[in-house]
């Protein structure tokens, strides 16, 4: 009685059990095959996409030939093209199509014109030099290459985008449309390099945190097991050989600064300040200079008889030649300068672009600068009626973007003149001439940070005059695509690997932050021109505003009802400091948080430490002996 019945499955049930758990089972087996099927599709699509990546197989001979280092100034020009295309082609859709497709009657496109209010109309006369007629072919020319003439009446310039409404399906308001491309364009470009820059910074904390660690990823973790062809086996080899050499010669460079005595100590601190001394008086001639010659050009070009084409074409040109030969000279004395200051090859790489960035972006500033005192000068009420010089400035926009222009172009012109004429003449003599004192210049290294910062300053320039030339980023994207194979063939057929190579995780972080001082410098012209300078009031599509700027209020005001409250309240002092210190408290929250977790990784390592010398110790002493007499067991 106690034994308890056997449990009765009837077989109908038992039947229908098994079958479900087939069901379950091969259901499990099919999502695990698609599964791993659409895993595997997604690793080809992957392996596929990376054969359309720009210039992939050139920067990996490049590396492979010359080091990681000047692979990533190759990468670094690759990313460059692509932010300048997907600039131009934020620019086109919003603010050039839309003009081209009014122009051109396209879609039965209307405008709604304004006529500006309270202005007087001595402000609204635009007469631009467009050729008209039988003309020379040095004319063209002379206006292609300083944007004057046919060209400043063409969508290039700002001049040309004088509209203030159309319709196409919809109402679509062209200054907005303007004003908010350009502050796009802006923080899609700080996001991007912010991002970039994230990536390079998380490479230097995990290379500078142990340097071991470092040394055995390469060694034992730095191969590429997937590699099958020889030639691409061959150039992995040698960026690991390039990035090995670059630590060890780090670490002796570190060891030997370790070892300096005081009296070396003091040598070399007075050297670098009375250097540093020499470098702010270099500085403070370039920027003097360019402002002379800025108002020199600008109150002198007018004068000239149209007849003297080439002298007005030269002094037109005139301060886009002191900023370049400032920018040639500048960093060859610094390029000099560093080699007596005895710093490792990734720090000289930094100061020199450093100081060479002061070079070569506040000249640009200068020249703004001297441009915006022209534009603005009031003596004699010469800008009363309408705010700002109209007389020598009828539509100072598109005279700020032929500027931006012409320092791009000449930009390009210097770049190409100084292979063709410079590079490949030293390597025809080195090659072919046995003189000693030619041999002793022999094959030139690839300066890295020179050519760092040819880019950036273009890219400057690019991000500045975009406002004012909406064509610009196209310029500087074809630019930038005829410069990487022209750097490239120079590089292979002129230069020699660096004697002190440099490693490329600080290298891509160093200059995406030099690239990001450029965008910042940028914001400041930009700022300026925006929300202080008078509008034009003869052309473009903020002719009707005071500012550029003033078409966000007046937008806003058409908002309904709620809308315009609540966007000017956040706006207003009220919002903005307690927002502000929100972000502060959260920011602080944010630093202390990181603070104790590196204590805690910290304290980890320091246990690791103990335990591997404990382990360390244990082995040495041997396995443990236990007492033992006999008769009296253990």
């Amino acid at each position: 009685e106690g034994l308890q019945r056997p449990c009765f499955t009837p077989p109908g049930f038992q039947r229908d059990f098994q079958q479900a758990d087939t069901e379950n089972l091969s259901r499990w087996k099919w999502r695990r095959t698609s599964s791993k099927s659409f895993k595997k599709a997604l690793s080809e699509v992957k392996g596929l996409s990376s054969y359309l990546v720009l210039w992939r197989h050139d920067i990996h001979s490049i590396e492979g030939k010359f080091g990681t280092g000047i692979q990533s100034y190759f990468s670094f020009l690759r990313f460059l093209v692509l932010l300048n295309f997907i600039i131009f082609i934020l620019m086109f859709s919003v603010v050039i199509l839309p003009t081209i497709m009014y122009k051109y009657g396209i879609f039965n496109s209307t405008s709604a014109y304004i006529s500006p209010k309270n202005i007087e109309d001595v402000c609204t006369i635009y007469e631009p030099s467009g050729n008209k007629g039988l003309v020379y072919f040095f004319t063209y020319l002379k206006d292609l290459l300083s944007g004057t003439g046919f060209l400043e009446v063409t969508s290039l310039f700002y001049g040309y985008y004088s509209i203030d409404a159309t319709w196409l399906s919809v109402k679509y308001n062209l200054p907005l449309a303007y004003l908010l491309a350009t502050f796009i364009y802006l923080a899609l470009s700080f996001i991007w390099i912010i991002k970039r820059s994230v990536e390079g910074f998380k490479q230097n904390l995990v290379h500078d945190a142990d340097p071991f660690q470092s040394y055995s990823n390469k060694v034992f973790a730095g191969w590429d097991f997937c590699i099958t062809d020889p030639s691409a086996a061959r150039l992995k080899h040698r960026s690991l050989q390039y990035e090995i050499q670059t630590d060890l010669q780090e670490e002796k460079l570190k060891q030997k600064i370790a070892e300096r005595t005081m009296e070396e100590k003091l040598r070399i601190y007075s050297l670098r300040i009375f250097i540093n001394i020499i470098v702010i008086a270099i500085l403070s001639g370039c920027f003097y200079s360019i402002y002379r010659v800025t108002a020199f050009s600008q109150e002198n070009s007018s004068n000239i008889n149209n007849a003297n084409s080439q002298v007005n074409l030269l002094v037109q040109y005139l301060p886009s030649m002191v900023i370049t030969l400032a920018n040639f000279i500048g960093p060859l004395i610094f390029s000099f300068l560093i080699g007596f200051e005895d710093y490792t090859p990734a720090f000289e790489i930094k100061l020199t672009l450093l100081r060479c960035v002061f070079v070569r972006l506040a000249n640009i500033g200068v020249l703004l600068f001297s441009l915006w005192s022209q534009i603005s000068s009031c003596g004699s009420d010469k800008c009363k009626p309408c705010g700002y010089n109209y007389k020598l400035y009828p539509c100072w926009e598109s005279d700020v973007g032929q500027e931006m222009y012409k320092l791009m172009i000449f930009d390009f012109i210097i770049i190409i003149a100084v292979a063709l004429f410079v590079d490949f003449p030293r390597k025809l003599l080195v090659t072919h001439c046995s003189c000693k004192l030619v041999q002793w210049f022999g094959y030139r290294e690839f300066v890295i940070s020179d050519n760092v910062l040819e880019i950036i300053y273009g890219q400057t320039i690019c991000w500045i005059g975009t406002f004012f030339s909406p064509f610009l980023p196209a310029i500087a994207t074809i630019k930038y695509f005829i410069i990487f194979y022209v750097k490239k063939i120079v590089l292979i057929h002129t230069c020699k690997p660096a004697a002190r190579p440099v490693r490329a995780s600080s290298s891509n972080f160093f200059f995406l932050v030099v690239l990001l001082i450029g965008l910042l410098l940028a914001f400041v012209p930009l700022g300026v021109s925006i929300a202080h300078i008078p509008s034009s009031k003869a052309c473009g599509p903020f002719r009707n505003f005071n500012t550029s700027w003033e078409v966000i209020p007046v937008t806003v005001l058409g908002f309904p009802t709620p809308l315009p409250q609540i966007v000017f309240g956040m706006a207003s002092e009220a919002f903005a400091v307690p927002f502000f210190v929100i972000l502060c408290i959260i920011m602080f929250c944010v630093i202390a948080l990181a603070q104790a977790h590196k204590r805690v990784i910290e304290q980890l390592r320091e246990q690791l430490v103990l335990r591997s010398r404990r382990s360390s110790r244990l082995a040495r002493q041997g396995p443990p002996s236990f007492p033992w007499q006999p008769g009296r067991g253990l």
